[in-house]
């Protein structure tokens, strides 16, 4: 290797260390974006934008007192947020020389009011409760031991039950990827409930996504499960009973299991443990256990790209020895709880279809 092809090779890996460096810039930019209701705001513009008309919107918007929003900034933000296609400048018909802003396919997720939004999971995992853990897991790698338990002194969960505010902020969060991936799971897995006559959702929280399935499927029974806290403030859903309880003692009786997004929570003995309570609620004959979970791709070769690897690294940071798990990983884990016949279906999401029978 010459040289020349040796500065170009350490000239781009410096690069490439302060992009990663200053990664964290994108995700604040989304999440202040997000905070500033600036898709809703084009949204219901209807138009193409002006930066004084955004920042007309966002004072009327928040009934901002003391000073009008601050132009300067906003443009700068807005320069970035464009930069990364999270919206894109029109061009005026007219020929004028003011900039115009426009949604694009990105910030459509951002919408506070839509059906389907991600704005606040974006919200929840750029909050600083959350954002915390993630200095610990250096000292995690040295030493062992819980991310979050080392920023806040206790894990998740226990700080949930104990900050309403957070609480309410994780709750919406979780409602809003429900209702994202229970659109991709009922389309897809069309005859997946069709025999199923109760269901029971394990850590299902407020009942978003049982409510969907009972939505697509009236006949089917639905018990929302969770913790006394979570279904404390669950709303009254017409088909849906929720029940408190803890998933490590017993899981109500039911024709199928359904668990969105919970082993991953967990590290594999505390998995077994739910996963064998799983096999004691359901019937010998004709009993079903249905996950979503992600299935690492460690190529990352699909649309999602590092995401299962990301998702990996937010277990790490935020739940008590929580992981991603691959293929190969979830065939020994479902066998060791008591189900000893899987089948992987895959959807057009981040997600998959894990669904399992004890014989």
């Amino acid at each position: 290797m010459g040289s020349m092809e040796v500065h170009e090779e350490l000239l781009r890996g410096q690069a490439e260390a302060w992009q990663l460096m200053f990664a964290f810039a994108d995700s604040m930019a989304l999440k202040s974006a997000v905070e500033l209701r600036l898709a809703d705001i084009m949204h219901s513009h209807g138009s193409p934008i002006t930066l004084p008309q955004l920042a007309s919107s966002i004072d009327s918007l928040f009934r901002i007192d003391s000073s009008c929003p601050d132009i300067p900034y906003l443009a700068r933000l807005m320069r970035m947020l464009v930069r990364k296609g999270i919206f894109a400048v029109h061009q005026s018909s007219d020929g004028g020389d003011e900039t115009l802003y426009k949604m694009t396919h990105i910030s459509k997720w951002l919408l506070h009011d839509s059906e389907l939004s991600l704005a606040p999971m974006i919200l929840v995992e750029n909050n600083q409760w959350l954002l915390e853990p993630w200095h610990y897991l250096s000292q995690c790698v040295k030493e062992g031991g819980i991310a979050f338990k080392k920023a806040h002194g206790c894990g998740i969960w226990d700080f949930a039950s104990q900050n309403p505010q957070f609480n309410n902020l994780f709750n919406d969060a979780m409602a809003c990827t429900a209702k994202i991936v229970m659109k991709a799971l009922v389309s897809h897995y069309k005859d997946g409930f069709d025999s199923i006559q109760s269901l029971v959702d394990v850590g299902g929280g407020t009942g978003g996504a049982l409510a969907e399935i009972v939505k697509s499927y009236p006949h089917i029974k639905g018990i929302n499960f969770d913790l006394p806290h979570v279904v404390a403030t669950a709303p009254v859903c017409e088909g849906i009973f929720h029940v408190g309880g803890d998933m490590f003692d017993a899981i109500p009786k039911a024709d199928a299991v359904f668990m969105k997004w919970i082993l991953h929570d967990w590290d594999d003995e505390a998995c077994v443990k739910i996963l064998k309570n799983c096999r004691q609620a359901i019937p010998d004959k004709n009993g079903k256990l249905v996950l979503v979970e992600i299935v690492v791709q460690e190529d990352g070769n699909n649309i999602f790209g590092d995401m299962g690897l990301v998702f990996d690294l937010v277990m790490f940071a935020h739940t008590t020895g929580g992981k991603e798990r691959t293929e190969q990983e979830w065939m020994k884990l479902l066998e060791q709880g008591g189900f000893h016949r899987c089948k992987i279906i895959s959807m057009p999401a981040l997600y998959s279809i894990i669904e399992a029978y004890p014989q």
